[in-house]
């Protein structure tokens, strides 16, 4: 069902490759971020955020802002620090990282096919961001990071990515934190269109990350067709993304630390634990393997943690691992309504050693720490096509982009 096309990317010179392309600006702390653009006046971050080394900017205006992205853009693309491709493309982009490689297809999608329901999303966005966004998007044509897809194996994708993948990459570069990035250019006739009538032939699709920039797409597009006799055909009518089929995706834990054991001594909460779980205490660090089991990390040391069967069902929010440790500890005995807002409980990525997690407790940081099994892919997709939202930090997914790596220019 998905709406794709190919588009002429927007892409760094191959000699600066490394020195432009950039993590999201939310990765990097403001003191980094700043380093970063006063030391590199051509890294990507300068098109998000001009800002950073002007300090002449800040608190101006916001169209100040804006008008110096788009003149840094101009700029990147008489120097030729950003070239454009010269035929449309579709490209198949590989990422290796912390001993995985993953796979897919970078092309660009149709805002209706959101709108109407045919990309399936499983997160609540918030206005502001989505506004937010948009107004950047609106103001510099700019579409640098995109909206990670998911969707069952196709095998005319697969046998098109096969024969392109046997082929020499036109990137190939490794950035500062080791990961390693290729891009490999479709623009064949014959291969665009078995891509495009392929993906318009599979049922639905589902974001894994990324939902308030489709949103923010989404939002901007509408507003540029109101301006332009509702032209559904322009450019802004669609958004970068990158399709791997749910063999490539993975997904990681996210771990949780609380800060205290709302006045419970931990014999008190242990006791509380057991009317609802069977638990048992580990001679290590303990990281589950199986959905409804669950590490804990106590001053007393390790635990596992299994949930009586009577703690969840079918319900496929319901019985999400996140669902049981929020319904059945962190609300009736932790007393978090919602974790939100709660400032007591902190989200840790799955990436992070069980061994840091175990200091935050040992130092008194926080009282106990909890290690879940990753949500499968497959429970993802059933929250999706329930029209349900997982419980909030359920996912951490990878792969992450780089932006400014392929970018969509689009004009109106």
């Amino acid at each position: 069902m998905p709406r794709i096309k190919p588009f002429c990317a927007l892409k760094p010179a191959a000699a600066l490759l490394a020195k432009v392309v950039t993590r999201p600006l939310e990765n990097y702390s403001m003191g980094q971020a700043r380093l970063i653009a006063s030391e590199n006046p051509i890294s990507f971050l300068h098109l998000i955020n001009p800002e950073l080394d002007n300090p002449y900017l800040r608190g101006s205006r916001q169209e100040l802002v804006f008008k110096k992205i788009n003149e840094n853009l101009d700029d990147f693309i008489e120097k030729q620090v950003l070239v454009s491709e010269k035929l449309p493309s579709i490209y198949i982009y590989q990422v290796k990282h912390d001993g995985l490689q993953q796979t897919g297809i970078w092309t660009l999608t149709h805002i209706n096919d959101y709108l109407e329901g045919h990309i399936k999303k499983h997160e609540h966005t918030v206005e502001r961001r989505e506004k937010l966004l948009a107004e950047y998007l609106q103001q510099t044509d700019l579409d640098a990071n995109p909206v990670l897809i998911t969707y069952h194996p196709n095998a005319e994708v697969k046998r098109i990515m096969e024969k392109y993948l046997a082929q020499k990459p036109v990137i190939d570069f490794s950035f500062a934190d080791a990961t390693e990035h290729r891009v490999w250019t479709v623009n064949e006739p014959e291969d665009l269109a078995v891509l495009v009538s392929a993906f318009a032939q599979i049922p639905v699709v589902y974001i894994a990350d990324g939902h308030h920039r489709a949103a923010s797409m989404a939002k901007m597009g509408l507003h540029k067709r109101a301006r332009h006799a509702n032209n559904e055909e322009a450019d802004f009518n669609y958004f970068s993304t990158v399709y791997m089929d749910t063999q490539e995706v993975k997904v990681l834990e996210y771990n949780r630390l609380v800060r205290d054991l709302a006045d419970l001594t931990e014999k008190e909460f242990l006791d509380a634990l057991a009317a609802t779980f069977e638990v048992e205490k580990m001679p290590e660090p303990f990281k589950p393997s199986v959905l409804h089991e669950f590490g804990m990390c106590l001053k007393s040391g390790w635990y596992k943690l299994k949930a009586k069967p009577h703690l969840y069902n079918d319900d496929p929010v319901g019985c999400l691992d996140v669902s049981v440790l929020q319904d059945h500890i962190l609300l009736p005995i932790l007393h978090i309504n919602d974790c939100r807002t709660d400032a007591r409980i902190t989200f840790v990525g799955g990436k992070t050693p069980l061994n840091e997690l175990e200091k935050q407790v040992n130092n008194g940081t926080n009282a106990v720490a909890f290690v879940l099994v990753p949500t499968a892919i497959e429970q993802l997709i059933n929250v999706a096509d329930a029209d349900q939202v997982m419980p909030p930090k359920s996912t951490w997914v990878e792969p992450k982009f780089l932006v400014g790596l392929l970018s969509h220019h689009f004009k109106g």
